[in-house]
Parts: C-alpha cells; structure tokens; sequence
C-alpha cells in the first residue's frame, strides 16, 4: 500500500534509439520520464511515482499510458488533450556522444499546464514534485507563469520541490527567456541539481560553489552541482559544503539518461533517509550503469 507518492512532471516521448547499423528501437522516453522509471524500481513500495504531462487519446498516447502502467508509473494525473498526440525524437550517436531530432512542437504535453485548478489539484496531491527545464520549456509560453504558481503552492504547502535545469537552448525563443525561466523556477524549488557546464555557459559561473551561492540568493534550500565525470559539490544551506568523486565509467556507450538517472538514484536514496554525499554516490553509481547501454531506459542497471 502506498502512502507517498512522487509526482514527475514534464514531457514523455516516443522514442527511436540506435541499437545498430541503420536500426532503430522504438521506446517511451523523456527526461523527467527517465526519472520516473527508474524511481518506480528504486523506491520501496510505501512510495507511489505518478507523471503528470499532457496526453492524447489516439493510439500513441494509450500505448505510452500502457507503457508507463507496466514500468510502474500512473499517468492517470496527466491532463487529457483530445486533439494532441505525443512528441517524437531521434537520437544519434557519435562515440558514446548523442544528439537528437525532435518532433514536439504541437505535441499534448505543451497544454499540461492549460487547466489551472486541475493541475494545481495534481500537484498537492503529492509527496515530492520533480520538474525540469525541459518542462518549463514544453510548457505554452502563456501557462508558465501559472505551472510554477502551482510548483510554489505546493512547496509553501510543505511540499518537496526538485528541479532539474537541464538547459537547452534550442528549446527557447533565446537565452533571455530561458535564462528568466529558470531562474523563477529555482524561486519554487527546495532541491536543485544543475550541470556546471550549463551553469558556466550561460551565466558565468566560475566555479560550483558560485552556482551554489546563486541559487542560495534564489531561495533554494539544497544545491548538488553534477560535472560529468568531475566531482559533484553541494551543499545545504547552513551546513558545510561537500564533494564526491564518481567512479569512473571507461566503457561508454551512450550518454542518453546519464542525468536523469542520476537524478533518480538521488532522489531515491535521500527520500530514504540517506545524507547527502550517500545520496549523490547512489545517483553516480546508477548513471555510470545506464551509460553503458544503448537508450535511455536500462533494465540491466537497476
């Protein structure tokens, strides 16, 4: 029986991922997604995961919602948009290095946010809300505003809030808009886990502890800077900060959900109980598992 649930908000895809030459497997992914699946396996069974997103009823859609009933994860929060289907990307692969192609700009998931008092309904109902970057910028520009309201509801409410930048610049009008959207989410966030190197290209951090303190000025609570391979270094607001160095992964395949299940390994050890440092151990240990396969979702590595 559960008792606490964790909400995954953002946008899941169909997705097509290299398994040989010319050769294609066709799957259900997504950065917040990723996230979910491998939470539905980590987490004991006290815990509910659940995904809110916008989905549509055609065939794709049920397919994806079945998809997601066998991993373990309840869509049934996800609004329903009857005249959208669900986005598609393509990765490709350079070394273990992937890039993607994209078919999302009218998918169902951009009107999750469209029913204000729906989704704000959804999100109470929750332990712990997990978004993303990439969920904000799915998100229709003129909903945004409202789907970090209803984040910043639930974290005064005395819920947990994380967030992911997980900044891509291709996904915005310009770095300005994203730049601001990310900076309103850390004001709704009790947990933040960026990427130095995003940090670092985009606004000029130095070093991770200049990360740390910026969102620190945001209102964030706990900052965990991920860098590759490098160290992690984080810190909660009134303690000492920290570094952990993640083992080496020397067989790289594909890089494909290395973040996102980074980010469930954490969040599934410190909504254990787990300190920090054990925490961010559990998420590199994961991650260094899921890149050694192809594809974001990795049966072998849990």
């Amino acid at each position: 029986m559960t008792n606490k649930t964790f909400l995954s908000i953002g946008e899941a895809m169909i997705e097509m991922a290299v398994v040989g030459p010319d050769t294609y497997r066709r799957g259900f992914a997504g950065d917040t997604f990723n996230t979910a699946w491998y939470l539905a396996k980590l987490l004991p069974t006290d815990w509910g995961v659940k995904y809110f997103s916008g989905l549509g009823v055609d065939a794709a859609s049920n397919e994806m919602r079945e998809f997601a009933k066998s991993s373990g994860i309840d869509m049934s929060p996800a609004r329903e948009v009857a005249e959208k289907t669900v986005g598609l990307y393509m990765i490709h692969l350079d070394g273990g290095e992937r890039s993607f192609s994209y078919w999302r700009s009218d998918s169902a998931a951009r009107q999750m946010a469209g029913d204000v008092d729906y989704m704000t309904e959804r999100f109470m109902e929750a332990d712990v809300l997990f978004f993303s970057g990439i969920s904000l910028a799915v998100v229709l520009p003129e909903h945004r505003a409202a789907f970090l309201e209803a984040i910043g509801k639930a974290r005064a409410a005395g819920k947990t809030t994380i967030f992911d930048p997980n900044q891509r610049l291709r996904l915005w009008k310009d770095q300005t808009e994203m730049s601001d959207a990310i900076s309103d989410a850390a004001k709704v966030s009790e947990i933040i886990l960026p990427s130095f190197d995003e940090e670092q290209q985009f606004y000029g951090d130095t070093s991770p502890e200049a990360t740390i303190e910026r969102y620190f000025a945001a209102g964030v609570n706990t900052v965990i800077v991920k860098n590759g391979p490098g160290l992690v270094t984080a810190q909660t607001k009134g303690e000492a900060p920290i570094t952990v160095q993640p083992n080496i992964v020397e067989n790289v395949v594909d890089t494909t959900a290395a973040g996102d299940s980074f980010n469930a390994g954490f969040c599934a050890a410190l909504l254990q109980g787990a300190d920090l440092a054990s925490a961010i151990t559990s998420g590199a240990e994961l991650a260094g598992k899921v890149v050694t396969s192809h594809g974001a979702l990795v049966n072998d590595a849990v």
